[in-house]
Protein backbone atom coordinates (compact mmCIF):
# COMPACT_ATOMS: atom_id res chain seq x y z
CA UNK A 1 0.00 0.00 0.00
CA UNK A 2 1.56 3.23 -0.79
CA UNK A 3 2.04 5.86 1.73
CA UNK A 4 0.93 9.53 1.05
CA UNK A 5 2.87 12.45 2.94
CA UNK A 6 1.27 13.94 5.42
CA UNK A 7 -0.59 16.54 4.52
CA UNK A 8 1.00 19.11 7.24
CA UNK A 9 4.54 18.88 6.14
CA UNK A 10 5.76 21.20 2.81
CA UNK A 11 8.44 19.55 0.86
CA UNK A 12 11.39 22.32 0.86
CA UNK A 13 13.76 19.72 -0.39
CA UNK A 14 15.24 16.38 -0.19
CA UNK A 15 15.35 15.83 3.68
CA UNK A 16 14.18 18.90 4.56
CA UNK A 17 10.52 19.98 5.32
CA UNK A 18 8.35 22.99 6.46
CA UNK A 19 7.35 21.11 9.67
CA UNK A 20 11.48 19.97 10.52
CA UNK A 21 11.87 23.80 10.03
CA UNK A 22 9.68 25.14 12.61
CA UNK A 23 10.59 22.08 15.12
CA UNK A 24 14.26 23.68 14.63
CA UNK A 25 13.02 27.14 15.45
CA UNK A 26 11.38 25.45 18.39
CA UNK A 27 14.32 23.91 19.58
CA UNK A 28 16.28 27.14 19.50
CA UNK A 29 13.86 28.95 21.40
CA UNK A 30 13.71 26.13 24.00
CA UNK A 31 17.48 26.44 24.30
CA UNK A 32 17.24 22.66 23.90
CA UNK A 33 21.12 21.46 22.32
CA UNK A 34 20.01 18.08 22.73
CA UNK A 35 17.00 18.33 20.44
CA UNK A 36 18.39 20.16 17.96
CA UNK A 37 21.13 18.30 17.60
CA UNK A 38 18.70 15.57 17.18
CA UNK A 39 17.22 17.30 14.37
CA UNK A 40 20.29 18.43 12.87
CA UNK A 41 22.55 15.60 12.94
CA UNK A 42 20.31 13.34 10.18
CA UNK A 43 20.04 15.90 7.46
CA UNK A 44 22.74 16.83 4.56
CA UNK A 45 25.40 19.47 5.03
CA UNK A 46 23.56 21.14 2.10
CA UNK A 47 20.08 21.09 3.96
CA UNK A 48 21.33 22.28 7.35
CA UNK A 49 22.61 25.36 4.92
CA UNK A 50 19.31 25.78 3.40
CA UNK A 51 17.86 25.65 6.84
CA UNK A 52 19.87 28.54 8.24
CA UNK A 53 19.06 30.67 4.94
CA UNK A 54 15.28 30.37 5.21
CA UNK A 55 15.14 31.92 8.81
CA UNK A 56 15.71 35.31 10.44
CA UNK A 57 18.84 36.58 11.19
CA UNK A 58 17.99 36.41 15.14
CA UNK A 59 16.95 32.50 14.92
CA UNK A 60 20.35 31.75 12.98
CA UNK A 61 22.36 34.09 15.60
CA UNK A 62 20.88 31.98 18.40
CA UNK A 63 21.02 28.74 16.28
CA UNK A 64 24.80 29.22 15.76
CA UNK A 65 25.15 30.15 19.72
CA UNK A 66 23.27 27.16 20.61
CA UNK A 67 24.97 24.37 18.43
CA UNK A 68 27.80 26.27 17.44
CA UNK A 69 30.23 23.57 18.03
CA UNK A 70 28.22 21.09 15.81
CA UNK A 71 28.44 23.32 13.10
CA UNK A 72 31.27 21.20 10.70
CA UNK A 73 33.18 22.96 7.86
CA UNK A 74 30.79 21.42 4.97
CA UNK A 75 27.82 23.47 6.73
CA UNK A 76 29.49 26.72 6.75
CA UNK A 77 31.19 26.03 2.79
CA UNK A 78 27.35 25.37 1.76
CA UNK A 79 26.25 29.08 2.70
CA UNK A 80 25.75 31.89 1.23
CA UNK A 81 28.55 34.43 1.53
CA UNK A 82 25.57 37.30 2.89
CA UNK A 83 24.84 34.36 5.50
CA UNK A 84 28.17 33.47 6.30
CA UNK A 85 29.70 35.69 7.07
CA UNK A 86 27.92 37.55 10.17
CA UNK A 87 27.82 34.05 11.31
CA UNK A 88 31.47 33.41 11.51
CA UNK A 89 31.41 37.13 13.63
CA UNK A 90 29.25 34.93 16.18
CA UNK A 91 31.52 31.62 16.05
CA UNK A 92 34.87 31.83 18.51
CA UNK A 93 37.83 31.58 15.99
CA UNK A 94 38.73 28.05 17.46
CA UNK A 95 35.32 26.42 16.74
CA UNK A 96 35.64 27.56 13.11
CA UNK A 97 39.36 26.43 12.75
CA UNK A 98 38.14 23.13 14.08
CA UNK A 99 35.18 23.34 11.82
CA UNK A 100 37.22 23.80 8.68
CA UNK A 101 39.98 21.44 9.94
CA UNK A 102 38.82 18.91 7.47
CA UNK A 103 37.68 20.73 4.67
CA UNK A 104 40.01 21.09 1.05
CA UNK A 105 42.44 24.13 0.73
CA UNK A 106 40.24 25.59 -1.72
CA UNK A 107 36.61 25.55 0.33
CA UNK A 108 38.68 26.94 3.50
CA UNK A 109 40.02 29.66 0.88
CA UNK A 110 36.63 30.35 -0.07
CA UNK A 111 35.74 30.65 3.71
CA UNK A 112 38.28 33.46 4.13
CA UNK A 113 38.88 35.32 1.56
CA UNK A 114 36.04 38.06 1.69
CA UNK A 115 36.49 37.94 5.80
CA UNK A 116 37.61 41.15 7.41
CA UNK A 117 41.30 41.33 7.90
CA UNK A 118 41.37 41.29 11.54
CA UNK A 119 38.96 38.51 11.32
CA UNK A 120 40.72 36.28 8.99
CA UNK A 121 44.02 36.95 11.12
CA UNK A 122 42.57 35.27 13.89
CA UNK A 123 41.41 32.06 12.05
CA UNK A 124 44.45 31.91 10.03
CA UNK A 125 46.27 31.55 12.96
CA UNK A 126 44.02 28.83 14.36
CA UNK A 127 45.04 26.77 11.47
CA UNK A 128 47.97 24.31 11.92
CA UNK A 129 50.50 25.87 9.88
CA UNK A 130 50.99 23.37 7.52
CA UNK A 131 47.31 24.36 6.09
CA UNK A 132 48.02 28.26 7.29
CA UNK A 133 50.37 28.20 5.29
CA UNK A 134 48.70 26.65 2.10
CA UNK A 135 45.88 29.18 2.39
CA UNK A 136 48.12 32.22 2.30
CA UNK A 137 49.85 30.72 -0.73
CA UNK A 138 46.06 30.92 -2.42
CA UNK A 139 45.13 34.20 -0.90
CA UNK A 140 48.42 35.96 -2.51
CA UNK A 141 47.10 34.91 -6.34
CA UNK A 142 44.46 37.33 -7.69
CA UNK A 143 40.88 36.88 -6.71
CA UNK A 144 38.80 34.79 -9.80
CA UNK A 145 42.14 33.33 -10.78
CA UNK A 146 42.69 29.77 -10.67
CA UNK A 147 45.35 30.06 -7.51
CA UNK A 148 42.38 31.11 -5.42
CA UNK A 149 40.02 27.81 -6.97
CA UNK A 150 42.98 25.32 -6.73
CA UNK A 151 43.38 22.61 -3.90
CA UNK A 152 46.69 21.82 -2.63
CA UNK A 153 45.69 18.32 -2.00
CA UNK A 154 46.67 15.77 -4.60
CA UNK A 155 48.40 12.76 -5.52
CA UNK A 156 51.49 13.24 -7.52
CA UNK A 157 54.19 10.31 -8.65
CA UNK A 158 57.46 10.01 -10.71
CA UNK A 159 56.85 9.96 -14.30
CA UNK A 160 59.23 6.95 -14.78
CA UNK A 161 57.31 4.49 -12.25
CA UNK A 162 54.80 1.84 -12.50
CA UNK A 163 51.58 1.20 -11.45
CA UNK A 164 52.63 -1.20 -8.82
CA UNK A 165 55.11 1.97 -7.44
CA UNK A 166 52.13 4.27 -7.92
CA UNK A 167 49.63 2.10 -6.36
CA UNK A 168 51.73 0.90 -3.56
CA UNK A 169 52.73 4.70 -2.59
CA UNK A 170 49.28 6.00 -2.34
CA UNK A 171 48.20 2.84 0.16
CA UNK A 172 51.58 3.90 2.32
CA UNK A 173 50.10 7.39 2.22
CA UNK A 174 48.99 8.89 5.70
CA UNK A 175 45.26 9.39 5.01
CA UNK A 176 45.57 12.76 6.02
CA UNK A 177 48.08 13.63 3.17
CA UNK A 178 45.59 12.36 0.42
CA UNK A 179 42.72 14.50 -0.81
CA UNK A 180 39.10 12.87 0.57
CA UNK A 181 38.55 12.52 -3.58
CA UNK A 182 40.86 11.89 -6.11
CA UNK A 183 40.05 11.02 -9.88
CA UNK A 184 43.91 11.41 -11.35
CA UNK A 185 47.48 10.59 -10.43
CA UNK A 186 49.69 13.35 -12.30
CA UNK A 187 53.15 11.88 -13.18
CA UNK A 188 55.77 14.89 -12.50
CA UNK A 189 59.22 15.01 -13.86
CA UNK A 190 62.00 15.16 -11.65
CA UNK A 191 61.60 19.45 -11.76
CA UNK A 192 58.04 19.23 -10.46
CA UNK A 193 56.79 20.17 -13.33
CA UNK A 194 53.56 18.03 -14.87
CA UNK A 195 53.69 16.04 -17.88
CA UNK A 196 50.80 14.18 -17.47
CA UNK A 197 48.03 11.95 -15.59
CA UNK A 198 46.43 8.39 -15.11
CA UNK A 199 42.58 8.03 -14.00
CA UNK A 200 42.09 5.50 -11.27
CA UNK A 201 40.41 2.90 -13.10
CA UNK A 202 43.31 3.10 -15.53
CA UNK A 203 45.62 2.43 -12.62
CA UNK A 204 43.56 0.04 -10.45
CA UNK A 205 43.04 -2.23 -14.39
CA UNK A 206 46.52 -2.29 -15.54
CA UNK A 207 49.60 -5.21 -14.20
CA UNK A 208 51.45 -3.60 -11.89
CA UNK A 209 55.05 -3.50 -14.20
CA UNK A 210 52.94 -1.45 -16.70
CA UNK A 211 54.76 1.92 -16.84
CA UNK A 212 52.83 4.78 -16.11
CA UNK A 213 53.40 6.86 -19.04
CA UNK A 214 51.82 3.94 -21.53
CA UNK A 215 48.02 4.24 -19.75
CA UNK A 216 48.47 8.33 -19.42
CA UNK A 217 45.16 10.41 -20.50
CA UNK A 218 44.68 12.46 -24.07
CA UNK A 219 42.68 14.45 -21.69
CA UNK A 220 45.42 16.27 -20.39
CA UNK A 221 45.90 20.29 -19.55
CA UNK A 222 46.94 22.21 -17.26
CA UNK A 223 45.99 25.60 -16.00
CA UNK A 224 47.92 28.49 -14.98
CA UNK A 225 47.59 29.97 -11.24
CA UNK A 226 46.92 33.58 -12.82
CA UNK A 227 44.23 31.93 -15.46
CA UNK A 228 40.84 33.37 -14.87
CA UNK A 229 38.21 31.32 -12.92
CA UNK A 230 36.18 31.98 -15.81
CA UNK A 231 38.37 30.45 -18.63
CA UNK A 232 39.08 27.53 -16.29
CA UNK A 233 35.19 26.81 -16.28
CA UNK A 234 34.68 27.34 -19.83
CA UNK A 235 38.10 24.90 -20.41
CA UNK A 236 36.59 22.05 -18.36
CA UNK A 237 33.00 21.96 -19.97
CA UNK A 238 34.49 22.58 -23.28
CA UNK A 239 36.87 19.70 -23.14
CA UNK A 240 35.32 17.55 -20.43
CA UNK A 241 38.03 17.77 -18.07
CA UNK A 242 37.29 15.90 -14.28
CA UNK A 243 40.44 17.53 -13.06
CA UNK A 244 43.77 19.47 -14.07
CA UNK A 245 46.59 20.65 -12.69
CA UNK A 246 47.64 24.42 -12.00
CA UNK A 247 51.29 25.08 -12.47
CA UNK A 248 52.88 27.81 -11.34
CA UNK A 249 54.78 30.80 -13.36
CA UNK A 250 57.92 28.25 -13.80
CA UNK A 251 55.57 25.47 -14.63
CA UNK A 252 55.65 23.30 -11.56
CA UNK A 253 53.25 21.88 -9.80
CA UNK A 254 50.97 24.20 -7.89
CA UNK A 255 47.66 22.37 -7.30
CA UNK A 256 44.55 20.63 -8.54
CA UNK A 257 41.12 22.15 -9.73
CA UNK A 258 38.49 19.80 -9.67
CA UNK A 259 35.09 19.35 -11.76
CA UNK A 260 33.31 20.65 -9.06
CA UNK A 261 34.56 23.46 -8.44
CA UNK A 262 35.01 24.25 -11.89
CA UNK A 263 30.86 24.23 -11.98
CA UNK A 264 30.49 25.86 -9.58
CA UNK A 265 32.74 28.64 -10.92
CA UNK A 266 30.17 28.51 -14.26
CA UNK A 267 27.04 28.19 -12.47
CA UNK A 268 28.05 31.28 -10.62
CA UNK A 269 28.64 32.89 -14.07
CA UNK A 270 25.11 32.01 -15.66
CA UNK A 271 23.46 33.07 -12.25
CA UNK A 272 25.67 36.45 -12.40
CA UNK A 273 24.98 37.06 -16.23
CA UNK A 274 21.08 36.19 -15.60
CA UNK A 275 20.83 38.83 -12.64
CA UNK A 276 23.29 41.67 -14.53
CA UNK A 277 20.26 41.65 -17.56
CA UNK A 278 18.16 42.62 -14.97
CA UNK A 279 20.14 44.93 -13.63
CA UNK A 280 20.92 43.34 -10.43
CA UNK A 281 23.36 43.25 -7.82
CA UNK A 282 25.69 39.92 -8.96
CA UNK A 283 25.90 39.66 -5.33
CA UNK A 284 22.32 40.18 -3.86
CA UNK A 285 20.26 37.35 -2.22
CA UNK A 286 17.55 36.75 -0.49
CA UNK A 287 19.55 36.77 2.94
CA UNK A 288 20.24 40.59 1.81
CA UNK A 289 18.29 42.91 4.17
CA UNK A 290 16.38 45.73 2.94
CA UNK A 291 18.86 48.28 2.47
CA UNK A 292 21.07 46.18 1.22
CA UNK A 293 18.95 45.13 -1.63
CA UNK A 294 17.56 48.83 -2.70
CA UNK A 295 21.07 50.20 -2.93
CA UNK A 296 22.10 47.20 -5.34
CA UNK A 297 18.97 47.95 -7.31
CA UNK A 298 18.85 51.58 -7.41
CA UNK A 299 22.11 52.08 -9.73
CA UNK A 300 20.60 50.53 -12.71
CA UNK A 301 17.12 52.26 -11.76
CA UNK A 302 18.96 55.42 -12.51
CA UNK A 303 20.36 54.69 -15.71
CA UNK A 304 16.61 53.63 -16.84
CA UNK A 305 15.58 56.81 -15.44
CA UNK A 306 17.65 58.55 -17.79
CA UNK A 307 17.42 56.73 -20.98
CA UNK A 308 13.65 56.91 -20.49
CA UNK A 309 13.99 61.01 -19.70
CA UNK A 310 15.97 60.88 -23.25
CA UNK A 311 13.01 58.78 -24.85
CA UNK A 312 10.34 61.03 -23.79
CA UNK A 313 12.31 63.87 -24.93
CA UNK A 314 11.48 62.89 -28.51
CA UNK A 315 8.17 62.23 -28.13
CA UNK A 316 7.67 65.64 -26.63
CA UNK A 317 9.24 66.80 -30.28
CA UNK A 318 6.12 65.15 -31.75
CA UNK A 319 3.75 67.00 -28.99
CA UNK A 320 1.86 69.14 -31.40
CA UNK A 321 1.30 65.40 -33.62
CA UNK A 322 0.15 63.55 -30.97
CA UNK A 323 -2.28 66.74 -30.12
CA UNK A 324 -3.77 66.49 -33.47
CA UNK A 325 -4.26 62.93 -33.57
CA UNK A 326 -4.79 61.16 -30.13
CA UNK A 327 -4.98 57.64 -31.99
CA UNK A 328 -1.44 58.15 -32.11
CA UNK A 329 -0.95 58.35 -28.26
CA UNK A 330 -3.07 55.05 -27.81
CA UNK A 331 -0.90 53.08 -30.40
CA UNK A 332 2.66 53.95 -29.32
CA UNK A 333 2.83 51.98 -26.21
CA UNK A 334 2.21 48.94 -28.71
CA UNK A 335 5.58 50.10 -31.24
CA UNK A 336 7.61 50.38 -27.94
CA UNK A 337 6.67 47.21 -26.47
CA UNK A 338 7.15 44.76 -29.14
CA UNK A 339 10.47 46.71 -29.66
CA UNK A 340 11.51 46.47 -26.46
CA UNK A 341 10.78 42.73 -26.40
CA UNK A 342 12.31 42.02 -29.62
CA UNK A 343 15.80 43.89 -28.74
CA UNK A 344 15.65 42.33 -25.24
CA UNK A 345 15.22 38.24 -27.22
CA UNK A 346 18.01 39.22 -29.20
CA UNK A 347 20.19 40.46 -26.47
CA UNK A 348 19.81 37.83 -24.18
CA UNK A 349 21.01 35.25 -26.95
CA UNK A 350 23.79 37.44 -27.62
CA UNK A 351 25.19 37.94 -24.48
CA UNK A 352 24.51 34.23 -23.74
CA UNK A 353 26.45 33.69 -27.14
CA UNK A 354 29.33 35.88 -26.07
CA UNK A 355 29.30 34.13 -22.50
CA UNK A 356 29.80 30.31 -24.24
CA UNK A 357 32.38 31.62 -26.38
CA UNK A 358 29.81 30.86 -29.60
CA UNK A 359 29.89 34.15 -31.22
CA UNK A 360 33.60 35.11 -32.20
CA UNK A 361 34.52 37.64 -34.59
CA UNK A 362 34.47 34.86 -37.24
CA UNK A 363 30.77 34.38 -36.98
CA UNK A 364 29.70 38.02 -35.53
CA UNK A 365 28.89 39.59 -39.13
CA UNK A 366 26.57 36.22 -39.96
CA UNK A 367 24.88 35.71 -36.51
CA UNK A 368 24.44 39.61 -36.95
CA UNK A 369 22.81 39.74 -40.44
CA UNK A 370 20.33 36.94 -39.29
CA UNK A 371 19.04 38.34 -36.10
CA UNK A 372 18.46 41.39 -38.62
CA UNK A 373 16.62 39.31 -41.20
CA UNK A 374 14.65 37.71 -38.38
CA UNK A 375 13.51 41.30 -37.00
CA UNK A 376 12.60 42.19 -40.54
CA UNK A 377 10.26 39.58 -40.86
CA UNK A 378 9.01 39.72 -37.41
CA UNK A 379 8.65 43.38 -38.29
CA UNK A 380 6.69 42.95 -41.33
CA UNK A 381 4.63 40.27 -40.19
CA UNK A 382 2.76 41.46 -36.98
CA UNK A 383 2.89 45.10 -38.76
CA UNK A 384 0.58 44.29 -40.90
CA UNK A 385 -1.18 42.91 -38.56
CA UNK A 386 -1.39 46.19 -36.55
CA UNK A 387 -1.97 47.74 -39.83
CA UNK A 388 -5.34 46.29 -39.93
CA UNK A 389 -6.12 46.44 -36.16
CA UNK A 390 -5.43 50.57 -36.34
CA UNK A 391 -7.28 51.29 -39.45
CA UNK A 392 -10.34 49.29 -38.04
CA UNK A 393 -9.99 50.42 -34.79
CA UNK A 394 -9.46 54.13 -35.72
CA UNK A 395 -11.05 54.33 -39.10
CA UNK A 396 -8.09 55.93 -40.72
CA UNK A 397 -6.41 53.27 -43.24
CA UNK A 398 -3.37 55.50 -43.39
CA UNK A 399 -2.92 54.90 -40.08
CA UNK A 400 -2.24 51.43 -40.53
CA UNK A 401 0.05 52.03 -42.90
CA UNK A 402 2.33 54.28 -40.77
CA UNK A 403 1.97 51.96 -37.40
CA UNK A 404 2.99 48.80 -39.97
CA UNK A 405 6.19 50.93 -41.20
CA UNK A 406 7.40 51.88 -37.90
CA UNK A 407 6.47 48.59 -36.26
CA UNK A 408 8.95 47.33 -39.03
CA UNK A 409 11.84 49.74 -38.79
CA UNK A 410 11.63 49.55 -35.10
CA UNK A 411 11.90 45.66 -34.97
CA UNK A 412 14.77 45.69 -37.44
CA UNK A 413 16.61 48.42 -35.10
CA UNK A 414 15.56 46.26 -32.04
CA UNK A 415 17.80 43.48 -33.53
CA UNK A 416 20.53 45.57 -34.59
CA UNK A 417 20.60 47.39 -31.53
CA UNK A 418 20.40 43.29 -29.83
CA UNK A 419 23.45 42.46 -31.37
CA UNK A 420 25.64 44.91 -31.75
CA UNK A 421 25.81 46.49 -28.85
CA UNK A 422 26.61 43.59 -26.62
CA UNK A 423 29.07 42.41 -29.22
CA UNK A 424 30.63 46.02 -29.16
CA UNK A 425 30.61 46.31 -24.96
CA UNK A 426 32.72 43.17 -25.09
CA UNK A 427 35.09 44.83 -27.70
CA UNK A 428 35.72 47.64 -25.04
CA UNK A 429 35.71 44.90 -21.98
CA UNK A 430 32.87 46.09 -20.57
CA UNK A 431 30.65 43.42 -19.67
CA UNK A 432 27.54 43.08 -21.96
CA UNK A 433 25.52 41.08 -19.67
CA UNK A 434 25.78 44.16 -17.22
CA UNK A 435 25.74 47.32 -19.80
CA UNK A 436 23.56 46.05 -22.80
CA UNK A 437 20.37 46.45 -20.99
CA UNK A 438 19.72 50.30 -20.80
CA UNK A 439 21.73 50.66 -24.14
CA UNK A 440 19.34 48.82 -26.67
CA UNK A 441 16.33 49.93 -24.24
CA UNK A 442 16.99 53.63 -25.74
CA UNK A 443 17.91 52.34 -29.11
CA UNK A 444 14.45 50.76 -29.19
CA UNK A 445 12.51 53.50 -27.48
CA UNK A 446 14.09 56.14 -29.89
CA UNK A 447 13.58 54.52 -32.87
CA UNK A 448 10.46 53.75 -32.25
CA UNK A 449 9.18 56.57 -31.37
CA UNK A 450 10.96 58.45 -34.22
CA UNK A 451 9.92 55.95 -36.71
CA UNK A 452 6.15 56.39 -35.68
CA UNK A 453 6.02 59.48 -34.76
CA UNK A 454 7.73 61.09 -37.28
CA UNK A 455 6.33 59.03 -40.26
CA UNK A 456 3.01 60.17 -38.63
CA UNK A 457 3.85 63.74 -38.90
CA UNK A 458 4.95 62.95 -42.98
CA UNK A 459 1.53 61.25 -44.19
CA UNK A 460 -1.36 61.89 -41.99
CA UNK A 461 -0.50 65.27 -41.43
Amino acid sequence: MQQETPPDKEEIGDGLEQGHIQSVIEAVEAQDADQLNELLEPLHAADVADLIEQISQPERVALVELWGEGIGGEVLSELNESVREPLLEVLPPEVVAEAIRDLDSDDVVELVEDLEEEQQSRLLEALEIKDRIGVEGALSYPEYSAGRLMQRELVAVPEDWSVGQAIDFIRGEDEDDLPDQFYHVILVSPAMKPVGYVTLGRLLSSRRQVPLTEITEPSFRTVDVTEESSNVAYLFNHYHLISAPVVDENGRLAGMITIDDAMTVLDEEHEEDILRLAGVDEDSSLADTVWQTTRGRAVWLMVNLVTAIFASMVINLYAETIDQMVALAVLMPIVASMGGNAGTQTMTVAVRAIATRELTRRNAIRVSWREITVGAINGLGFGVVMALVAALWFGVPMLGAVIALAMALTLVAAALGGIVIPIALERFNIDPALASGPFVTTVTDVVGFFAFLGLASLILL
